[in-house]
């Protein structure tokens, strides 16, 4: 049934921003066979970085899931564009890569990433477990708290 997806993210009151355009030469998303490639998104809202810093000095991990929201809303925005602007033509989430800008004695990076995650398995249900990488790093683009790429299938 068409429009379910949608209909999901209306129920949970999430809206999606319009997909960001590319810092540097790359595109947002590559389709190949009944794979989607999203580029990785940065925690920014309405066009803008936030949660500038890092886990384990500006932030918890609280504010490191919300952040990691805002990467996976970006993700979706791009997912949808790749989709034709049908959601539910995802067959499933396969991976997330998450990047979590943090201090050397941060180690929860896992649960950062959940705020993704959470997410993703909460709009598509069973179809949205995935297989994840959560790391740490010194440094993310534009000094953001969070980056997270994407792999999805589609039908």
């Amino acid at each position: 049934m068409t429009g379910t997806i949608d209909a999901r993210l209306k129920q949970l009151g999430i809206e999606l921003p319009p997909g960001s355009a590319p810092a540097a030469n790359y595109v947002p998303y590559v389709v190949t066979g009944k794979l989607v490639f999203i580029a990785g998104q940065i925690s920014q809202k309405d066009g803008k970085p936030e949660f500038l810093g890092k886990l384990g000095r500006e932030f918890g991990v609280a504010e490191g899931q919300q952040a990691a929201r805002l990467c996976a809303l970006s993700i979706l925005s791009h997912l949808k564009t790749a989709a034709g602007g049908d959601l539910d033509k995802v067959v499933r989430c396969v991976r997330l890569g998450g990047f979590v800008n943090a201090t050397p004695e941060f180690t929860d990076h896992p649960a950062v990433i959940n705020g993704a995650s959470d997410m993703i398995v909460e709009i598509f249900g069973d179809k949205g477990k995935h297989a994840r990488a959560a790391v740490g790093t010194s440094s993310l683009p534009r000094g953001v708290a969070v980056e997270i790429d994407a792999i999805f299938e589609l039908a």
